[in-house]
C-alpha cells in the first residue's frame, strides 16, 4: 500500500481472525461475546467522528490485514528485574511475571490473562467495553486483546510500589494488544513504566500492530506516576486508549514519549472527580521519515479544587507528521479549578507538518484555565548564536531540539528522565535502530519520584481560594 493510501479498514479483521484468537486464548462466553460487539463497532465507527477533525488524521498507509493476533512464539530474553520491582513481560510466548516476596507480603496481587479470564463476566467487564461503542481504533483494539495483566495495590500500603512493564514485537504480523487493568489504593504510591521496543526492524510494507488498553483507578490520597517509552521499529503501528479516575486529593502524572512506529494514536482521558485530586499530563515525540503521531488528551475537572495540567511537545523532520489535539473539559460544580493546556511543535525540516488544537470547555465561572499552542520552524537566531560560538548548525538544531523536548520532561516527578530518554533520542536522531536483542536490552534503568507534587508555576492562584 502507498504510504498515502486510505487505509481499507473492511480489510483488517473478519470474524474468522476474532475466533481463532478467541480460541488460542480460552475465552470465557463473555469475552468472545464483547470480542465480537467490539468487531461490529469497528466496521461502523469512522475513523474520526468529528467532521472538524478529519483532514488532520494521518493514517495513511497502514494496513493491517496480515496482522494475526493468535501467532505463537518463542520467549525473548531480559535481564534480570531491578531490585523491589514488580516485572511484567509481553511477548509472542504471552505473558510474564515476577512479584517480589516483599510486595507480595504487602497484599499487593498481580493476575494475568489466564488467571483474569477465569472470572468470566467480571473480566469481560474490565475489558472497557465503552471505548468500543465510541472509537473505531479502541474498538479494533478491544476485538484483539491477547495480553491482560492486573496489578491492585491495598489500601494504605506502606511500601512504595515499582512495576516495569516491557512488551516486545519479534513476529512478522505480529497483533500485541495488552488491557492493564490498575488499582492505586488509598495513600499508596505506585511507578509504573510501560516499555514498547522491537526484536528486529519491521518494513512499512510488512507492518505489525502493539495495542495498549489501560485502565487506572487512583484512589483517595494516592500518588500514581505512569511512564511510557514507546520505541517499537519504524514498520509497526500503534494504538493507545487511556483512561483515569483520580480521588481525592490523588495524584496522577502521566508521561508518554514517542520515539519509533510508523503510525501511532494515543487517546489519554482522565476524570477528576474527587475534591483537590491533581493530574498531570506530558507528552514529547520525536518524528521522522514518514512517521506520524495523532495525540489526544482530555482532561475532566468534575470535583471543587482540582488543578490540571497537559504539556505536549513534539519534534519533526524530513516527512513526519503530528497532530496534537487537547481538551479541558470544567464541569459545572468543578468551583476552584486551575487547568493549563500547552501544545507546540518544531519543525526541522520543509516537508513535516505538524497541527495543534487546544479546546477549553468551561461550565463554571469561579475558575482558571489557560491554554497555549505554536507550530513553528527552528529560531534562525538561536542557531546563528550558537554558530557563533563555534558549533556546527546541525549540532546546533540539535541542541536547540533537545532541548525543546527537555522543557516537558524536566517537569517529571521521575529522577532524571531527561538522561533516560536522551540516549534513546540519540539512537532515533542518528537513524539507527533502537532494537530488543540478548546482548543489549534498551529497557530503563531502576527509576525513582524526585517529587509527587506539580511545579510551582502552575498551582491554583491563592487569591481564588
Amino acid at each position: 500500500m502507498a504510504l498515502s493510501a486510505a487505509p481499507r479498514y473492511h480489510e483488517w479483521l473478519d470474524d474468522a481472525g476474532v475466533d481463532r484468537l478467541s480460541e488460542s486464548v480460552h475465552d470465557p462466553p463473555a469475552v468472545r461475546k464483547l470480542r465480537r460487539a467490539a468487531l461490529r463497532s469497528f466496521r461502523e465507527l469512522d475513523a474520526e467522528p468529528n467532521p472538524l477533525y478529519r483532514k488532520y488524521v494521518y493514517f495513511g498507509g497502514v494496513d493491517l490485514h496480515q496482522i494475526e493476533a493468535a501467532l505463537p512464539g518463542p520467549p525473548v530474553a531480559v535481564p534480570g528485574a531491578p531490585a523491589h520491582t514488580i516485572r511484567v513481560v509481553h511477548d509472542a510466548s504471552g505473558s510474564r511475571v515476577e512479584l517480589p516476596a516483599e510486595l507480595s507480603s504487602a497484599g499487593v496481587t498481580v493476575q494475568t490473562l489466564p488467571e483474569l479470564w477465569r472470572d468470566g463476566e467480571a473480566a469481560a467487564k474490565r475489558l472497557a467495553p465503552e471505548i468500543s461503542a465510541q472509537d473505531k481504533m479502541g474498538a479494533f483494539s478491544l476485538a484483539l486483546v491477547n495480553r491482560a495483566v492486573r496489578i491492585e495495590v491495598p489500601d494504605r500500603c506502606t511500601l512504595p510500589v515499582r512495576v516495569q512493564d516491557i512488551s516486545v514485537l519479534s513476529r512478522p504480523h505480529e497483533a500485541l494488544v495488552v488491557h492493564r487493568s490498575l488499582r492505586a489504593g488509598e495513600a499508596s504510591r505506585l511507578l509504573y513504566s510501560e516499555e514498547v521496543f522491537s526484536a528486529d526492524e519491521a518494513t512499512v510494507s510488512d507492518q505489525r500492530l502493539y495495542g495498549s488498553i489501560v485502565e487506572l483507578d487512583v484512589a483517595a490520597e494516592a500518588a500514581v506516576n505512569y511512564a511510557t517509552i514507546h520505541a517499537p521499529d519504524l514498520g509497526s503501528v500503534g494504538l493507545y486508549h487511556r483512561h483515569a479516575t483520580v480521588a481525592r486529593s490523588a495524584q496522577l502524572t502521566w508521561m508518554w514519549n514517542g520515539l519509533g512506529g510508523f503510525r501511532t494514536r494515543l487517546k489519554n482521558l482522565t476524570e477528576i472527580p474527587g475534591v483537590g485530586g491533581d493530574v498531570v499530563d506530558l507528552q514529547t515525540c520525536f518524528g521522522q521519515k514518514q512517521q506520524s503521531y495523532d495525540t489526544s488528551v482530555q482532561i475532566s475537572h468534575q470535583g471543587t479544587d482540582t488543578h490540571g495540567l497537559s504539556m505536549t511537545r513534539g519534534l519533526f523532520r524530513d516527512d513526519a507528521r503530528g497532530v496534537s489535539r487537547g481538551l479541558v473539559r470544567i464541569e459545572k460544580e468543578a468551583r476552584k479549578t486551575l487547568s493549563v493546556l500547552s501544545e507546540h511543535a518544531m519543525l526541522l525540516s520543509h516537508g513535516a507538518r505538524s497541527d495543534t488544537i487546544p479546546v477549553l470547555e468551561i461550565l463554571c465561572r469561579d475558575v482558571k484555565a489557560t491554554h497555549s499552542s505554536s507550530v513553528a520552524p527552528v529560531d534562525p537566531e538561536r542557531i546563528f548564536y550558537l554558530e557563533s560560538r563555534g558549533i556546527a548548525e546541525q549540532d546546533a538544531i540539535r541542541m536547540i531540539g533537545e532541548g525543546f523536548l527537555g522543557h516537558v520532561l524536566e517537569r517529571s516527578p521521575i529522577s532524571g528522565l531527561r538522561e533516560i530518554v536522551y540516549p534513546l533520542l540519540e539512537s532515533r536522531w542518528d537513524q539507527k535502530p533502537i532494537l530488543w536483542r540478548s546482548e543489549s536490552f534498551p529497557a530503563l534503568p531502576p527509576l525513582s519520584v524526585a517529587s509527587a507534587t506539580a511545579p510551582e508555576e502552575w498551582r491554583f492562584d491563592a487569591k481564588l481560594r
